[in-house]
């Protein structure tokens, strides 16, 4: 199946194309760049000279159609928008790598991604792609909004919690740290390198647009009105996210058994590893690979749970969670492609 890879030359696309160039089902179709059309791939990234040898191509729906049998849209948000409408006329599948279709109300979006919304018939549409929890939705769509990076890690560390009714749910607090590779390639003072090194940054506290997502999945989930605090810290590395996740628990339970919780709630989650009682992972221990590691300790002495999560924001919390989903949509091993062993060190 020849795969389209819209907004070609950021982290998110060359993620796509490294993970698509050896998928057994996918191969790399038409790469999309309005703002470097013409050139060749390896202008942008020489790593893939001789590798990926193609000019990049202008938006051009009716050839992406013929050319192609699914797209993967890389695009910061605001654009997808206005795209996947056009795309979706073709019969086409799309997914979404932007922040687009992620939250079901107009009002929302607006207010926290500051872009006009997409049509509302779309968002009602988007199925989203969580892929450990709602894979059978997955199963039939043909427009899947894939989560954020902060979102993928909050939500699978928090779910199972949550569902097992142990949880206080308004004393949710999520400390999370990305690698400079979340703010994307496009050059900008937070990511200047003598403004990161040897530097630890907080930003967007309050403000952050991925903290509706969060909350709406969780609300979704457990049933119940979910209202979060949710902190974001710029770390000097260049991939990878963790979710320092704590809350306070109804009742006295010990490590031991919100441990049987995950593991029994991940059994047959493949790219889900839940850490033995007493270890807590590393951002560097899924470096490159499409797992989310999770860590869990119980404190007796303030019955709190505090929830390690970690994944690479650019694979399972981007393009290799977008393939899973593809994956997914059209029936094949969900594993097809993504399964790296993590780099290390």
């Amino acid at each position: 199946m020849k795969a389209a890879i819209i907004g070609g030359t950021g982290y998110g696309a060359i993620e796509l194309i490294r993970l698509i160039q050896k998928h057994p089902y996918l191969e790399v179709g038409s790469v999309i760049s309005n703002s470097q059309a013409g050139s060749n791939f390896s202008e942008s990234y020489p790593h893939l000279s001789e590798i990926i040898e193609q000019p990049l191509e202008k938006f051009d729906v009716q050839n992406i159609a013929k050319e192609n049998e699914i797209v993967f849209l890389a695009t910061p948000s605001g654009v997808s928008s206005n795209l996947v409408p056009q795309l979706k006329e073709t019969g086409i599948k799309c997914i979404d790598l932007s922040g687009d279709f992620r939250l079901r109300s107009p009002e929302v979006y607006e207010t926290w991604y500051k872009h006009s919304p997409a049509p509302e018939n779309y968002l009602n549409e988007a199925v989203y792609g969580l892929s450990e929890i709602y894979g059978e939705n997955i199963k039939n769509a043909n427009l899947i909004s894939n989560p954020g990076c902060y979102p993928t890690a909050s939500t699978l560390g928090l779910i199972p919690i949550l569902k097992s009714n142990l949880a206080d749910s308004d004393s949710i607090i999520i400390d999370a740290k990305s690698g400079v590779s979340g703010a994307g390639r496009g050059l900008s003072l937070t990511s200047h390198y003598a403004e990161i090194n040897e530097n630890l940054k907080a930003y967007k506290l309050g403000a952050h647009q991925h903290i509706p997502e969060i909350e709406q999945v969780l609300t979704d989930e457990s049933g119940q009105p979910i209202t979060i605090s949710f902190a974001t810290h710029l770390v000097p590395m260049t991939r990878g996210i963790m979710c320092s996740i704590y809350l306070k628990l109804k009742e006295k339970v010990t490590t031991e058994d919100v441990h049987q919780i995950y593991d029994e709630f991940y059994k047959n989650k493949p790219f889900v590893r839940v850490r033995p009682v007493g270890k807590v992972p590393a951002t560097k221990e899924v470096w490159g690979s499409n797992y989310c590691d999770i860590g869990l300790h119980v404190d007796p002495r303030t019955n709190r749970l505090t929830i390690i999560s970690v994944i690479d924001n650019l694979v399972k919390g981007a393009a290799g969670q977008a393939i899973q989903n593809a994956n997914i949509m059209n029936g094949w091993d969900e594993r097809a492609g993504l399964q790296d062993i993590p780099m290390y060190p």
